[in-house]
């Protein structure tokens, strides 16, 4: 539907003697939304969701790096609903979706939800350019669970290190690799040389982890291509201070368990994290519609897709644009204000008016380095160093209070991320089946008493 057009007939309802069933697709930004923005409508809401969280995924990269706990940045999403009365919480997957006879299946088919209103907000995943074998040795950052086995390659990389003896082994495992030069590849690439130099740097005594070897890969000219080029090469010059290897124009074209080929080089690294792109849910493809080359569905002005004015797709599963013609950025603020305006849209089919257009609030742009190296971009503004580091701050700050609404929390994350001083630093899952401890590494002989390293700066 466009700006003006008629609302949905009640008549085209599925059930017209109990309040229409909106059913919501994903617990994320885009789907809180729009769960929240019904609190007081008239409707039966139903939240399916294959975890029962809601996951602040901009600090996703401070627990894959052992900075914060998995607890610190989600909440059940239960808890964050528990006093909307019309709302009901599903914990399920969402395998097939039938448009026609307006229901969902969960778990194989095991359960069928029918719906008058779906609100798809099934997010993304990352893509690999139709390399999907790489994932295995190079797993990406949309989940907690990645974050977790994130984390779990990240530590063990040190303990392997730890025991090996042999030189080129040791440089492999100390090897860190992270492809994709955007806000997620950046950020890891900022914070791994500040967590190998401050909280770990007492903990062994054969490696020296302030030695790891960082590497940022990006496919295209420059980084963090979505922010103005100036911000990108200060990006780059923070990195570049902090001792990471920035290489631009680097299209990886192989991934193995043994390191990253690049043309006709190869780069030993036994971890490999992927930052390079994104893929829709593939729920999406079911619902018949154009997509984009992420597979996002094409949406009207009301978030809803062509020929199915019942039927909203929000967040990064959606295409949408802007009245100017630009593309909605795939990130927090774009997800909360597509998945609201979809419920806008339900609100004005029950009161009998048009619905509205959307219309995207640009909120800035924001990527952290490290300590006091930040960039941001904010209406003309761009700012960078110490500032833009103050302003990311006060704005994650900002969204977790409202996220978690317990103070105390938002102080022992505070206080964690200033000082490094919460142990964190947990191997989970290190001896289950496919999941070898330590991994990849040759250990021959250790000596009874180890040479100390030397004093360190």
């Amino acid at each position: 539907m466009t700006d003006g057009a008629a609302p949905l007939a009640p008549a085209t309802r599925a059930s017209t003697t109990t309040p229409p069933h909106v059913l919501i697709v994903g617990g994320g930004f885009g789907g809180l939304a729009a769960a929240r923005e019904l609190a007081d409508a008239p409707v039966r809401i139903t939240l399916v969701d294959r975890t029962n969280h809601h996951l602040f995924q901009p600090l996703l990269y401070q627990v894959a790096t052992a900075v914060l706990n998995p607890s610190d940045i989600s909440v059940p999403i239960r808890w964050v609903l528990r006093q909307q009365k019309n709302a009901t919480v599903l914990m399920g997957e969402v395998d097939r979706i039938d448009l026609a006879a307006r229901t969902v299946a969960l778990d194989g088919g095991t359960t069928t939800i029918t719906w008058d209103y779906l609100v798809l907000a099934a997010g993304a995943r990352h893509a690999y350019f139709g390399h999907a074998e790489w994932e295995a040795d190079a797993p990406g950052l949309k989940s907690l669970e990645d974050a977790i086995e994130l984390r779990r390659r990240f530590l063990l990389a040190f303990e392997a290190a730890e025991r090996g003896t042999d030189d080129a082994e040791r440089d492999a495992l100390l090897t860190f690799v992270i492809v994709g030069g955007g806000p997620t590849g950046v950020e890891l690439a900022g914070i791994i040389p500040e967590v190998a130099r401050r909280s770990m740097r007492e903990d062994f005594r054969r490696i020296d982890p302030a030695s790891a070897r960082i590497l940022l890969l990006e496919g295209g000219p420059r980084l963090l291509p979505s922010f103005p080029a100036t911000l990108g090469e200060r990006a780059r010059a923070d990195l570049e201070a902090l001792g990471v290897t920035v290489r631009t124009g680097a299209i990886v074209t192989a991934v193995n368990d043994r390191g990253v080929q690049i043309g006709d080089e190869f780069i030993p690294a036994r971890t490999v994290f992927w930052g390079a792109g994104n893929q829709a849910s593939p729920l999406v493809a079911q619902l018949g519609v154009p997509t984009d080359r992420a597979g996002r569905a094409v949406v009207g002005p009301d978030q809803a897709i062509p020929g199915a004015p019942h039927v909203f797709v929000v967040g990064d599963a959606a295409a949408t644009m802007t009245p100017a013609g630009t593309p909605v950025p795939s990130v927090a603020p774009g997800a909360n204000q597509t998945g609201r305006h979809a419920a806008r849209a339900i609100l004005a089919d029950l009161a009998g008016q048009p619905r509205p257009a959307f219309r995207y609030v640009a909120k800035g742009d924001l990527a952290v380095i490290g300590r006091r190296r930040a960039i941001a971009a904010i209406g003309g503004l761009e700012l960078t160093g110490t500032l833009a580091w103050l302003v990311w701050l006060f704005v994650h700050v900002l969204y977790l209070v409202g996220f978690r609404n317990r103070l105390s929390v938002l102080v022992q994350w505070a206080f964690a991320y200033l000082a490094y001083e919460r142990g964190v630093r947990l191997i989970t899952h290190a001896g289950e089946p496919g999941r070898p401890f330590p991994p990849l590494v040759p250990v021959r002989h250790l000596a009874a008493d180890p040479a100390p390293q030397s004093p360190r700066a």
